[in-house]
């Protein structure tokens, strides 16, 4: 037996891994995540297609017919009114009940391509111990200018997390393994009032629930991590309009999976995060401030020598971070203007998170 802060768990790998592919409309995507889980180097022992069903009945007759090609269990959602996190209670409540603590359950996006060696590194973090292990994605093509900017943040993301040796704040959405045990002791721990109340697994009434599943974990004493190698790609968002809607939901459900926990040792890192974003907002508002002030009186800008070291000291940052990508994309964030732009537009949304969440206004998923 092996300890995970207080939870004994069966040391070794897991019987059996079954994945959960929740899915609306991923035509298009679907054949190629089956693919990637057909070629994984440990394979699955059951992928389970549970669709949620869209207003064209047709795209959930081909969703269907994509999954049963690819043998794939097919299910279909029935009365769920909370999108995916309701489609995944709906699938685990079914699931669950047949299978044993020591088991794990893969939930993987329907826009995910899991690379190779996903779950076979998933796999051998949960026979260390851990209640949940998941990865580290890459964005794929597409955006223009606005999907280069994702695919530098998720490079800078992978990098951070590798740094840490898989330590994160947040198990992502995208694809995660999970020990049924720990599934379960949250379910439990749900009905019981010792974590905020919920319908299933997930929490139905947050706008991020994998964030909020992830404090669940925690606060139980469960051990979670995202191992540089555990990796796949996913879609970025194609415009600015897409990416602000995505961002706010992120922002502003982190946000109050916060309040939701409170201060807690499992919550400190990521009241400090926010403390850190806002006093970045607040920074880069007194710069820009401070320059159009210097040109609406006509004093004109001056370029300090510690100002100019700092903004070469930025642009080398920038570079390293992102080498990954090959030195063409490190080149680029060295004209780091176009970048500083970027940071102020997610800065932007940070803002409208704070403000809509003190407003209370209606959560929009």
């Amino acid at each position: 037996m092996s300890r995970t802060e207080g939870h004994s768990v069966v040391a070794g790998a897991p019987q059996q891994v079954v994945v959960v592919v929740p899915a609306y409309k991923e035509v298009e995507s679907l054949p190629r995540v089956l693919e990637a889980l057909s070629r994984q180097t440990r394979p699955a022992d059951r992928v389970v297609v549970t669709l949620d069903p869209y207003r064209d009945r047709r795209t959930t007759t081909e969703l269907e017919r994509i999954g049963r090609r690819a043998g794939a269990e097919v299910r279909h959602s029935v009365g769920n009114r909370h999108k995916k996190a309701g489609n995944l209670n709906g699938a685990l409540a079914e699931l669950l009940p047949t299978l044993a603590d020591d088991d794990a359950v893969l939930v993987q996006d329907a826009d995910t391509y899991l690379d190779p060696h996903f779950i076979e590194v998933a796999h051998a973090g949960l026979s260390q111990g851990y209640g949940a292990v998941g990865g580290n994605f890459r964005g794929r093509s597409g955006g223009g200018l606005c999907g280069a900017f994702q695919r530098n943040e998720y490079a800078r993301y992978a990098r951070d997390t590798a740094r840490k040796r898989g330590k994160v704040l947040c198990l992502t959405g995208t694809a995660c393994l999970f020990r049924v045990a720990a599934l379960r002791d949250v379910l439990t721990a749900r009905r019981d009032g010792q974590l905020p109340a919920a319908d299933g697994v997930y929490d139905t009434k947050v706008l991020t629930e994998d964030n909020e599943l992830t404090l669940a974990l925690k606060h139980r004493g469960w051990r979670v991590a995202a191992p540089s190698r555990a990796t796949m790609t996913t879609e970025v968002m194609p415009t600015w309009g897409d990416l602000a809607k995505q961002r706010l939901r992120w922002k502003r459900g982190a946000l109050e999976n916060l309040f939701d926990y409170g201060l807690t040792r499992h919550t400190c890192e990521g009241w400090v995060r926010q403390l850190v974003a806002l006093l970045g907002t607040a920074v880069s508002g007194i710069y820009i401030g401070a320059i159009l002030w210097y040109l609406a009186t006509g004093a004109g800008v001056h370029l300090a020598p510690f100002w100019l070291a700092l903004t070469g000291f930025y642009a080398i940052e920038r570079a390293i971070t992102v080498k990954a990508r090959g030195w063409r994309v490190a080149a680029t964030s060295m004209l780091v203007i176009p970048e500083w732009f970027y940071d102020l537009f997610l800065q932007g949304v940070h803002i409208r998170a704070l403000t809509e969440s003190a407003l209370r206004r209606e959560r929009t998923w």
